[in-house]
């Protein structure tokens, strides 16, 4: 019986999108609870911002008219400090004002103190060095934002900035939608936790505390399901467990076909399954499918499979699962960041498969190669600071452009 063809990571990408849906629930929260959500509405200004032509310096508020030659000298008729409003400006008049504060009737510049000076002798005159610009130094009005038109939109993840718009736009609470819920549970009689004595031939369980803090680096609710036993009773159980209040359950390992692979025929008799083959390296071996939630008949929670491996079952995470919760999660549309760099090594072990080199940014604004890339080498994720996504059958000497993943474009 001949293989079907392996996948190619946006094949296999394309698959797994395409049957994923945004959670429909949605939460109201205050503005403080809501960093790191991802906003479910398109919000709307109560407010112009700002809500009057402001100046954006400390000077005096000017006619133009008044100053179209450098040395005017104007009488000052008015000072408006920030929080205050100025009556209307005079002709052959000027108003001291200060950042902030609202633009007065009849004035259509501001020129900024440094600009100015005072005539000798003279405390209530100011003379105008330079002829300025209409409209220099005035904000106008709703330049930032208008009454009535989108502040924020819908698919957003709220970070500090966003939440300084929404402060602005004079709003105390933001529609979200509810956190993602995931839960993950690892296969393998020969895992420990650390801080248990080593089994013989036993490794301590990296890959629980890597994809567990990636989830929540991805704003989901995390469950911990912990190590489950390289049985088929036991991995069945722990699948009808996580799939009663989650809506993605994650495993690491178990995803081949020996013997003690006990994933595919669990999720099997408990949902659907589907074993991808996907020409990456690291990573190849992926099982997507879905496991029934025997509490509320009809419905399913998604289920993921990652290689046991822990340099694989981390760059799987972010090139497949990652974009599969922010689907979930309603984000808006987004390609992962990549940049082209220079490659300041050689990689001359080209393979058929398309590979993600761990790599590091240097002093001189190239990329270093980390030397060990095997899949169980997970110092290599700690060591860099992002992927090189080679192509298939593609060497890279010193002084190749490549693209450049950074890890915090993949962590978010």
């Amino acid at each position: 019986m001949t293989k079907p063809p392996m996948l190619t990571a946006a094949q296999a990408r394309e698959q797994l999108l395409m049957p994923a849906v945004p959670v429909s629930e949605v939460e109201l929260v205050p503005m403080q609870a809501a960093l790191g959500r991802v906003l479910a509405e398109d919000v709307v200004s109560l407010v112009d911002v700002p809500p009057l032509d402001n100046t954006s310096m400390d000077g005096y508020a000017v006619r133009t008219a008044d100053t179209q030659n450098p040395g005017s000298v104007l009488k000052i008729a008015q000072r408006i400090p920030a929080g205050s409003v100025g009556t209307e400006l005079q002709a052959g008049t000027a108003a001291r004002i200060f950042t902030g504060a609202p633009v007065p009737p009849g004035a259509d510049a501001i020129v900024m103190q440094e600009d100015c000076s005072s005539p000798e002798g003279s405390i209530d005159q100011v003379q105008v060095n330079i002829a300025p610009a209409f409209g220099q130094w005035i904000r106008r009005r709703g330049e930032d934002l208008t009454t009535g038109k989108v502040a924020l939109s819908a698919g957003c993840v709220l970070r500090p900035q966003e939440l300084g718009v929404a402060a602005s736009a004079g709003l105390t609470h933001l529609p979200v939608k509810r956190r993602v819920r995931v839960a993950a549970f690892f296969t393998g009689d020969e895992l420990s936790l650390p801080g248990e004595p080593l089994k013989p031939g036993g490794i301590y369980n990296s890959n629980r505390d890597t994809l567990l803090a990636c989830i929540k680096a991805l704003g989901c609710d995390a469950t911990d399901l912990g190590i489950v036993p390289d049985r088929l009773d036991a991995t069945r159980a722990a699948l009808r467990q996580a799939s009663k209040d989650h809506d993605l359950i994650i495993t690491s390992g178990g995803v081949s076909v020996g013997e003690e692979d006990h994933i595919k025929p669990a999720v099997t008799a408990e949902g659907e399954l589907n074993l991808w083959q996907i020409a990456i390296k690291p990573g190849k071996p992926l099982a997507f499918g879905s496991v029934r939630r025997e509490s509320n008949p009809g419905t399913s929670t998604w289920f993921i499979g990652l290689p046991g491996n822990p340099v694989s079952s981390f760059v799987t995470f972010l090139l497949f699962v990652r974009p599969f919760i922010l689907k979930l999660q309603g984000r808006e549309a987004n390609q992962t960041q990549s940049y082209l760099m220079r490659a300041d090594f050689d990689w001359f072990k080209a393979d058929r498969r398309n590979e993600f080199l761990r790599v590091k940014l240097n002093n001189n604004g190239g990329l270093d190669l980390f030397p060990n890339q095997s899949s169980g080498v997970l110092t290599s994720a700690s060591w860099g600071d992002g992927l090189v996504d080679c192509p298939p059958n593609q060497p890279i000497k010193v002084g190749d452009l490549v693209k450049y993943i950074p890890f915090d474009a993949l962590l978010k």
